[in-house]
């Protein structure tokens, strides 16, 4: 349970949410990516309450408004590395104009250009997060949210993908919010919240 969290990211502001286990951080996150419903006060994205939209409203303004990137990148093994990326993009008419040189385009922006026709069972794990990160960005949204990012990785993929959250972010003007245990991570964000008891300090 959350307690009295309140805080408000600008356009191309980014915001790293750590605390122990238990202390809200998974909660915070639904929240704020409209998978949850507060029961007490508003959380409010691009302008407007998530929560009183209508459920096909709310899965159309999700998809189009938040980008979601999880510690286990959540790749269907039997769709290509293009195809992946390209999911988010095919739920609603409005979303697939150009999708497919999007999702091109973001491929090789993390690196992975050559890796179009691939399944995720060829990759390495740190090349599953990058498909991870493009899947996430390939509907252009507003609101990027990372759910232990580089947890799952060692050190030096975790360092890479990092870097590349920190790129797109910058030259998408996205307001990040990422959830880590790393301190590490922690430190190159600006903004820090630290969450106790589900308090933020």
């Amino acid at each position: 349970m959350l307690r009295g969290v309140s805080f408000e990211l600008a356009q191309g502001e980014a915001l790293a949410v750590t605390g122990p286990s238990g202390s809200g951080k998974s909660t915070l996150l639904h929240l704020v990516g409209t998978l949850d419903s507060p029961t007490s006060g508003t959380v409010e994205i691009d302008g407007k309450d998530p929560s009183a939209l209508p459920d096909k409203e709310l899965a159309r303004f999700r998809n189009r408004t938040i980008g979601f990137v999880f510690q286990e990148h959540h790749l269907l093994p039997q769709y290509s590395v293009l195809e992946n990326v390209l999911l988010p993009a095919l739920a609603f008419p409005e979303s697939r104009d150009g999708a497919r040189s999007r999702a091109r385009e973001l491929l090789e922006r993390v690196g992975l250009g050559h890796r179009l026709d691939h399944r995720p069972a060829e990759l390495s794990g740190g090349e599953r997060q990058r498909v991870a990160v493009a899947r996430a960005l390939i509907n252009r949204p507003s609101l990027l949210l990372c759910d232990e990012p580089t947890g799952s990785l060692d050190r030096k993929t975790a360092s890479s993908v990092a870097d590349l959250l920190f790129e797109l972010h910058g030259e998408t003007g996205t307001v990040m919010v990422v959830v880590t245990h790393s301190l590490e991570l922690a430190d190159r964000f600006e903004r820090r919240c630290e969450l106790a008891e589900g308090r933020c300090s």
